[in-house]
């Protein structure tokens, strides 16, 4: 594990940032720091502001996605990613096979739970889905588990609520994500792997840090998208919503729905909200149908589309 005496060390050889832009990178966080510490030693070896999506405990091991610039403005929809777990639970007595298979089965769906009392969100009762929970195997009075969950989900609570259920008592003895949302340990790098990148990036090849950081784009995957003209990209960028006329091409989504916007050569614009659902319009239609939630292009890159003199603000923050 990566000491934070190593990464101050980093920090001092590194005087230039090794990093410009936005991004997503896959840590692979070990047991003992805090996600906050691994998040800050990221960005000490790259040079660049930074932020966590998906707290892990301190002794929680397995999947950390850190923000890189400005793509911290990704964090609402990335925390809301289903998460994946491998955990192993201690049962305080041995219990029969079937009965844990059983009692496993009854904690898949919908279920009740309320945060421990050692996490960091008030003590609220939420609803949360157990989409998928499997026994991997049982040895005396160790269980290991392999969860699929809604995010917010505490595997903590579930392993204390299974155990009562099993009359026997449980409690969490170890943990691991290994997916979220569409990132699994495939993605995953660990903090010596991102030094060690870095120290070869300040040497003058770039490479290995290059293929570990995520676009912006790539990080969104299931999103569906919206293909604008050129003329309508710096008004969205201004903050305009997106007229009809604006549009090329869509993917089908509903009212409200979160949407990627994408110019003609598949460059990342942002995210917008979608007004209406696609089925009620077709591209060049009149009418605005999504309003921007998030610009991640800079103004300028595409030339203005509204006439000299004109901003989107008097032209009604209209796209077209």
């Amino acid at each position: 594990m990566i000491s934070a005496q190593d990464c101050k060390g980093t920090e001092k050889t590194h005087a230039e940032p090794l990093r410009q832009g936005a991004g997503i990178i896959v840590i692979d966080k070990p047991r003992g720091p805090s996600s906050h510490q691994v998040a800050a030693w990221v960005g000490k070896m790259l040079g660049c502001q930074i932020g966590h999506a998906g707290t892990l405990d301190p002794q929680v091991s397995g999947i950390l996605l850190i923000m890189l610039g400005n793509a911290v403005r990704l964090a609402p929809l990335l925390l809301k990613h289903d998460k994946e777990y491998v955990c192993l639970m201690r049962l305080h007595h041995e219990v029969d096979r079937r009965r844990i298979d059983e009692v496993a089965a009854e904690f898949t769906g919908r279920i009740y739970q309320r945060p421990p009392r050692r996490s960091a969100v008030k003590r609220l009762l939420r609803i949360r889905t157990i989409q998928k929970m499997e026994i991997l195997g049982v040895e005396g009075k160790l269980v290991l588990i392999s969860v699929r969950c809604d995010a917010g989900t505490y595997i903590r609570s579930l392993c204390h609520h299974m155990g009562l259920a099993l009359g026997t008592g449980a409690h969490m003895q170890e943990l691991r994500r290994i997916r979220s949302g569409s990132f699994d340990e495939r993605s995953m790098h660990s903090l010596q792997d991102l030094q060690d990148a870095c120290f070869a990036a300040a040497a003058g090849n770039r490479e290995t840090l290059d293929a570990m950081i995520i676009s912006v784009d790539e990080a969104v995957p299931d999103l569906p998208t919206v293909t604008v003209r050129d003329t309508a990209i710096d008004a969205l960028c201004h903050g305009a919503k997106l007229a009809g006329v604006g549009v090329i091409q869509c993917d089908e989504f509903r009212k409200d729905q979160i949407v990627a916007v994408l110019s003609q050569k598949r460059e990342f614009i942002g995210l917008g909200k979608a007004l209406a659902p696609s089925a009620t319009w077709s591209p060049g239609k009149p009418g605005l149908f999504i309003s921007m939630t998030t610009v991640f292009l800079a103004p300028g890159t595409y030339p203005k589309g509204w006439k000299k003199g004109c901003t989107p603000k008097n032209q009604k923050n209209i796209a077209r």
